[in-house]
């Protein structure tokens, strides 16, 4: 069991949720300023996929991200699994510790904000007015795959990898740009259950578990085929952290990475 790394894993996967949903209620929560000073609702969802996805950057390159790989996503797991970095005991730590984190991240978020958290849903991802559940599947599918081939793909190659985090930021930032206004722009199983749980609306959690996971799944399955295997599963590999992640960059001491 590596309990630090499920724990960063955790923690990281919070602090996401907190920054980001903290972004939303800032960008479109009821009496916002940000509505007064920038009245385009595209800009301000813009704004709201930079924090975000910004947030989940910066956990990446912090500590706790160094540790864990900062995966903040099932999905994103599971990928690495399939592609033969993730050891089957860590792949169940590591959801369960990001369905954990993204729930109390989400509960923090419903203090810290009050009212203005319960106006915007609490964050909950939904279909647009226009969108079918099954039109947000394959929306979610397709822009999880965007965000899964990213990371696999910067992460295959030398001199790209130390650029993943930045990479991640301006892809997922663009997502929700682009993405929001049809299924909330999720790209993450975690990130939707955290904010169902907290306002009680899980009738639609499936769509955010079911795209995804196709996306995701679709990508490192096409990855592993190619042999275009990732050099390590973390976002900022920082060879002062021991990984328990299979690893093929130089690392102080590896305490696991069977595969």
């Amino acid at each position: 069991m590596h309990l630090a790394e499920w724990g960063a894993e955790a923690a990281g996967t919070a602090l996401l949720l907190i920054g980001g949903l903290s972004a939303v209620c800032l960008d479109f929560g009821k009496h916002s300023w940000m509505a007064a000073h920038v009245p385009s609702v595209s800009l301000r969802l813009l704004l709201t996929g930079l924090l975000f996805a910004g947030t989940g950057s910066l956990v990446a390159i912090s500590p706790l991200g160094r540790l864990s790989g900062a995966h903040l996503n099932p999905v994103v797991t599971v990928a690495f699994r399939i592609t033969g970095q993730v050891h089957a005991t860590d792949l169940g730590g590591y959801i369960l510790s990001q369905l954990l984190g993204a729930t109390a991240g989400a509960a923090v978020v419903r203090v810290l904000w009050g009212d203005t958290a319960t106006g915007i849903g609490d964050g909950v991802t939904l279909p647009g007015a226009a969108t079918s559940v099954y039109a947000a599947v394959g929306i979610e599918a397709v822009m999880t795959a965007i965000l899964v081939a990213t990371i696999l793909g910067f992460l295959s190659r030398r001199r790209l990898a130390p650029w993943t985090p930045l990479a991640v930021w301006v892809v997922v930032a663009l997502l929700v740009w682009q993405g929001a206004p049809y299924t909330g722009t999720s790209l993450n199983p975690a990130r939707s259950l955290g904010p169902a749980l907290v306002a009680g609306s899980l009738a639609q959690y499936w769509v955010y578990v079911i795209g995804p996971l196709i996306g995701g799944v679709a990508v490192a399955l096409v990855t592993r085929s190619l042999s275009m295997r990732p050099l390590t599963a973390k976002l900022c590999h920082d060879p002062a952290y021991p990984s328990t992640l299979a690893c093929e960059l130089p690392v102080s001491s590896v305490t696991g990475g069977e595969r």
